[in-house]
């Protein structure tokens, strides 16, 4: 009977409150929404520096005729600077492993990692990348007392670091979830005043209900489990339209920028029903526990 009751008065409130309710139910999805975009985000970063770092190498560029390297002098490196520099870059305690790749095999590794960028293969012609040594660290962070010796060394036109490239291209990545969050937490406000007027608005029409029950005796968290699950209920149908955004997100914005910029393999199914089960649960309890605030302060029960 008193579960019954419960629910009668969850949707007195809603149907008298309508408007306000579906101005609730929308900005909570849009908060849950960013909110959850924010964390899809983040996991892909996370998932793609995982992958990469491993895989980070520096590049030792030769010289080479086209050099813009003054120490070069315009001039092809030898096979003997060649040869001493691979016997000393295999003498770095950072070193893992060397490998040398020659002109053809730089251009033809080109071609195969930008295979999407027509225009961008068709204006490289081979010999426009040097000769150069591949090199694995044993520590990714151990890149400047590589750089420190070898960049110095004749022969030698530039040295290059992947972890400085992905750093700037994360930085990015960083900026978007920052400002997916920062929306978030904008609309987050928003939607727990809305819940505040939502609640005040249906204590106030439903005054002479509740002054019933505590007439006869109600306990506070029975005359107050209404309002807190209306909230809820709110919090919960703005979740769920969230999914489906999140759902839009996944598939136009991370995997679309996972399969652009070829960061790794895009956030699996598993991780989309965490982001979704997450944003569905924070919209939850946040408008039950905006519900139970502002009835503690505004109604005298």
């Amino acid at each position: 009977m008193r579960v019954q009751f419960v629910l009668q008065e969850i949707w007195i409130g809603l149907r008298r409150n309508l408007t306000m309710t579906i101005s609730l139910v929308i900005t909570v999805a849009i908060a849950m929404a960013l909110f959850g975009t924010g964390l899809l985000i983040k996991m892909q970063v996370d998932e793609s520096k995982g992958y990469w770092y491993d895989k980070i190498e520096v590049s030792v560029f030769l010289c080479a005729k086209t050099s813009s390297n003054p120490n070069c002098q315009k001039q092809e490196v030898t096979d003997q600077q060649r040869q001493a520099l691979k016997a000393q870059l295999e003498k770095l305690p950072q070193v893992a492993d060397v490998q040398y790749e020659n002109k053809q095999q730089a251009y033809a590794r080109f071609k195969e990692r930008f295979a999407g960028s027509k225009g961008l293969v068709d204006t490289t012609r081979e010999g426009d990348i040097p000769d150069s040594f591949r090199i694995k660290l044993k520590d990714p962070e151990q890149y400047k007392a590589v750089d420190q010796a070898m960049r110095v060394q004749p022969g030698v036109d530039n040295v290059v670091n992947e972890q400085e490239i992905l750093k700037k291209f994360f930085k990015i990545l960083g900026g978007l979830q920052f400002a997916a969050l920062l929306i978030a937490a904008i609309q987050v406000i928003a939607a727990v005043l809305l819940v505040g007027n939502t609640v005040r608005l249906s204590a106030f029409n439903r005054r002479r209900e509740t002054g019933i029950m505590r007439l006869v005796g109600a306990s506070n968290t029975y005359i107050q489990m209404p309002f807190i699950l209306e909230g809820a209920i709110a919090g919960l149908i703005g979740g769920l339209f969230a999914s489906v955004l999140l759902v839009f997100s996944k598939i136009f914005l991370i995997d679309n920028l996972a399969g652009d910029v070829e960061l790794v393999n895009s956030l699996g199914v598993s991780h989309l029903a965490l982001v979704i089960t997450v944003s569905i649960c924070f919209g939850v309890l946040l408008c039950a526990f905006a519900s139970f605030l502002t009835l503690r302060r505004y109604l005298r029960i």
